[in-house]
C-alpha cells in the first residue's frame, strides 16, 4: 500500500458511565475504497480490524469487543467529528513542454482545478516537486527541474495561494515516471508533482 492509499482511523473516545463504551475505534477506508489493518489491543485482549466500518470498542472495565459498524451508523454516530476532520490530501500531476518551464496546454489548463482545491481548504500546504527527462546533463536538468517548481509555485501565488505555505524541490532525472536510457525524450518525465493537503 503507498502513501497515497492513506487510511484513516479514527479513534474516538466516550465519556460517561462503565455501563457504556469507554473508547471505540472504527477502521475508516481510504478514498479509494481501501483499508489497511490495526490491532487494538487494551491490556491482555487483541483483536485486529481489517475491513471497511469494522469497529473495536473497549468498555470501562477494559473488556475489548469487536463490531462491525455501518458508513450510515458511522456518519450519525460521529458526525462532529467527521466534519472536524481535515480535507484528504490530494495529489496533481502537471507536464511541462520539452527544455521548458512551461505547462503544456492541458496541464496549464488544470492548474486552475489545483487552485481551486487549494482555495476550498482552510490551511492547504502544498508541496511542489519538479522533474525532468534525461535529455541534457545532470546539472542542467536539477536546474530546470527547480525552475519548473519554482515556476508552478509563483503560477499558484499568483492566483491566490499563500507564499508561505507552497513548498519546492527539484528532482532533476532522478525519478522517472518512465525509465528510459540517457537522452530519451520523454513526455511523461517532464513533470511537476503538486501534494495538496
Amino acid at each position: 500500500m503507498t502513501t497515497r492509499h492513506i487510511v484513516l482511523c479514527a479513534v474516538l473516545v466516550f465519556g460517561g458511565c462503565a455501563a457504556g463504551p469507554a473508547d471505540r475505534v472504527v477502521l475508516l477506508p481510504g478514498a479509494d475504497g481501501e483499508v489497511g489493518r490495526i490491532a487494538v489491543n487494551p491490556g491482555a485482549d487483541e483483536t485486529v480490524l481489517g475491513t471497511a466500518w469494522a469497529s473495536a470498542s473497549v468498555d470501562g472495565k477494559g473488556r475489548l469487543a469487536q463490531t462491525q459498524s455501518s458508513a450510515a451508523q458511522v456518519s450519525r454516530d460521529f458526525a462532529t467529528a467527521l466534519g472536524a476532520l481535515p480535507p484528504r490530501p490530494k495529489s496533481y500531476t502537471l507536464y511541462f513542454e520539452r527544455d521548458s518551464d512551461r505547462l503544456t496546454a492541458e496541464s496549464a489548463a488544470q492548474a486552475d482545478i489545483v487552485l481551486a482545491d487549494i482555495a476550498a481548504r482552510p490551511v492547504a500546504d502544498v508541496i511542489v516537486i519538479g522533474h525532468t527527462d534525461r535529455t541534457g546533463d545532470l546539472a542542467y536538468n536539477d536546474a530546470l527541474s527547480l525552475q519548473r517548481a519554482e515556476t508552478l509555485r509563483e503560477l499558484l501565488i499568483a492566483k491566490g495561494g499563500d507564499a508561505s505555505r507552497i513548498g519546492v524541490a527539484g528532482r532533476g532525472e532522478r525519478e522517472p515516471l518512465v525509465p528510459t536510457a540517457d537522452d530519451i525524450p520523454e513526455a511523461r518525465n517532464r513533470r511537476a508533482e503538486l501534494s495538496v493537503r
